[in-house]
């Protein structure tokens, strides 16, 4: 980003859920880490480059241990002599709070960072701030922004949201990627303008896309209600608009803010117990029978275990020509408070039936002890009684005020509940995230009338009309999708290119047929939203993540794939929908029967408060 053209702000996201976990863990052994290390071996080659092109560099690397990590920078500048200011934003740390807990942080806003920047700081390190705050605060110093230009600051909350996945907005981990070179994509920034909109783009001559599906998955990504809840402001996600401007050019405008809430997230980590697993291989005649014999064999030995978990992925392929093609997978997971119970004692016994028990017995990796795992939560707390302070270059520390009450606001948009549980929208603040909805408000479509729910799902004809011709092909042949987790949670976002094809999802996909196609969701609640301007719908999915990737509950313990599995499933299309070569595909091939249902943003601008700035947002570990 440094090399690549103009930049005015370089900002880095290094915290995700399980990252506070890892750094509570190097905390206990040692008081005096807690940051991103990382973080300090990349600074040592970029900030000279990065002083000799008056580039800012805001961070959250410094984690749990935002003083300690602006002392190291301090450390590591005077050993390269590079002459920098440096400021960090504490406050967040809410551990003493907690009973019992590894790590509490609560996600602050972008005020502490615009105000190092405007006491002339050259590097900005944070802890526990909002992934899109990296880019709020600056574009608020830039600007020179108030707490209550609420439409400029949900605008450039937008815009860092597309930036704190890095790549992801530029090709990276798209549903399309086939249509694109994506082996090396480049990094995505942001041409902030004075009023909150933005442009998203890349530094010529660098790799992948930046497209309005790439930005639209973005924006999709780790999304819950329409109201995008905040520190700095509450982002109305039903204004969002796209507009191409150019190659590899997406206008972000429309935004509308409002007042944030007077309650900040606090994210809440605890070591949650111990865990172990053993992987059968399966392989041949009979899968079904040689996991039962081996889930009998181990029943014993599982008694007093707090969880066992048993899952039979069918890997196999009949007549298959490979070995590996021919084998299924049983895994065991189990979780215990005690490490003795879930300990090598145990996935020794699984071994010890290597002789005894199924034909072809083996595993795909030796036992192992147990490892601890951990759980996340998030709660809520006040934001006045949150010490949000900046610690400015000259050691002054200035505390941030927070948000008045705001006034009670009427739900901006309809969501669709699954009969399981019916759910509210969420109150609580999400973790930054900027995500596109329309200005048209959204419709609530409920589960009663119409076709039957299932995995079918032709588009009713309208009275008098000609019913359409349709084919048994894969949603994803129509449509995109992201997913990824919030804690527990998991949202799946899913759009469509085209008018036509968004009106065909927006009617077909409802909770239950969403439910149908991932039978794996059916009795957990799901929200729907509907964002016209994105032509996409965005589910939000109940407690399927348990507590969180720490805990490893579930294969895809993040839910990055989620989506993709979505748009493997088999329903009935409209053909003239498809694009020719889809046609062509599913028209050749079987239909597939249905399974049984079981930038300151980093910001770069030419002149200060003249035309946008820039914002670039180099790869961290958040996503």
């Amino acid at each position: 980003m440094l090399t690549g053209g103009p930049l005015d702000v370089l900002t880095g996201d290094y915290l995700a859920e399980l990252t506070m976990l890892i750094l509570g863990r190097d905390r206990l052994k040692n008081p005096e880490l807690g940051y991103a290390k990382t973080f300090l071996r990349q600074l040592e080659e970029a900030l000279g480059l990065a002083h000799e092109r008056g580039v800012r560099i805001v961070t959250n690397a410094g984690g749990l241990n935002p003083a300690g990590l602006a002392d190291a920078v301090r450390a590591l500048a005077a050993k390269v002599g590079v002459p920098v200011c440096v400021a960090h934003v504490e406050g967040d740390d809410l551990t003493a709070r907690e009973d019992g807990a590894l790590t509490a942080n609560a996600y602050l806003g972008g005020a502490g960072i615009t105000a190092c920047l405007r006491a002339g700081a050259d590097v900005v390190v944070t802890g526990r701030v909002t992934d899109a705050a990296l880019v709020s605060g600056p574009a608020a110093w830039w600007f020179d922004w108030a707490p209550e230009d609420h439409d400029r600051l949900a605008g450039a909350v937008v815009a860092g949201h597309v930036l704190e996945c890095g790549t992801q907005a530029t090709g990276g981990n798209y549903s399309f990627f086939t249509a694109h070179d994506v082996r090396r994509p480049g990094f995505p920034l942001a041409e902030i303008s004075a009023d909150g909109s933005a442009v998203i783009t890349k530094h010529p001559g660098t790799g992948g896309v930046v497209s309005a599906g790439t930005v639209t998955a973005q924006l999709l990504y780790e999304t819950q209600g329409v109201r995008y809840l905040g520190p700095d402001v509450t982002a109305r996600l039903d204004t969002v608009r796209l507009d191409d401007d150019g190659a590899d050019r997406v206008r972000i405008s429309g935004v509308r803010g409002e007042q944030p809430p007077s309650t900040l997230k606090v994210g809440v980590t605890r070591i949650g117990g111990w865990r172990n697993e053993v992987v059968f291989v399966l392989t041949g005649l009979d899968i079904e029978e040689k996991a039962d014999l081996v889930r009998s064999q181990l029943a014993e030995a599982l008694e007093g275990v707090a969880d066992a978990a048993w899952t039979l992925a069918r890997t196999d392929h009949d007549d298959a020509d490979t070995e590996e093609t021919a084998s299924a997978l049983l895994r065991l997971v189990v979780r215990d408070p005690s490490p003795d119970r879930v300990g090598r004692a145990l996935t020794s016994t699984a071994v010890e039936l290597a002789l005894g028990s199924y034909p072809g017995f083996h595993l795909t990796a030796p036992p192992g002890p147990a490892q601890p795992y951990g759980v996340f939560a998030s709660t809520l707390t006040p934001a006045t009684e949150v010490p949000h302070t900046a610690v400015l270059p000259d050691g002054t520390r200035a505390p941030m005020p927070a948000p008045a009450a705001p006034a009670p606001l009427a739900e901006p948009a309809a969501f669709q509940a699954s009969p399981a549980e019916p759910a509210a929208p969420s109150a609580r603040p999400a973790e930054p995230a900027a995500f596109p909805a329309s200005p048209a408000f959204f419709e609530a479509r409920g589960s009663g009338g119409g076709a039957p729910e299932g995995v079918g799902g032709a588009a009713p004809a309208g009275p008098g009309a000609e019913p359409r011709e349709t084919v048994r092909a894969p949603l994803g042949a129509l449509a995109g999708a992201r997913s990824g987790d919030k804690g527990g949670d998991a949202n799946v976002g899913v759009w469509t290119e085209s008018a036509p094809a968004w009106h065909w999802l927006r009617d077909t996909l409802t909770v239950d047929r969403f439910q149908a196609l991932l039978p794996e969701t059916r009795g957990l609640a799901v929200q729907r939203h509907e964002l016209p301007n994105l032509r996409a719908l965005n589910f939000t999915v109940t407690g399927i993540l348990g507590d969180g990737v720490a805990s490893g509950h579930r294969f895809d313990p993040q839910a990055k794939a989620l989506g993709e599995w979505l748009r493997a499933r088999h329903l009935d299309i409209p053909v003239d929908l498809l694009p020719p070569q889809a046609r062509t595909a599913t028209a050749a091939a079987p239909a597939a029967a249905p399974r049984p249902a079981e930038g300151p943003a980093p910001v770069s601008a030419p002149q200060p408060a003249q035309g946008p700035a820039p914002v670039s947002a180099p790869e961290g570990t958040g996503p």
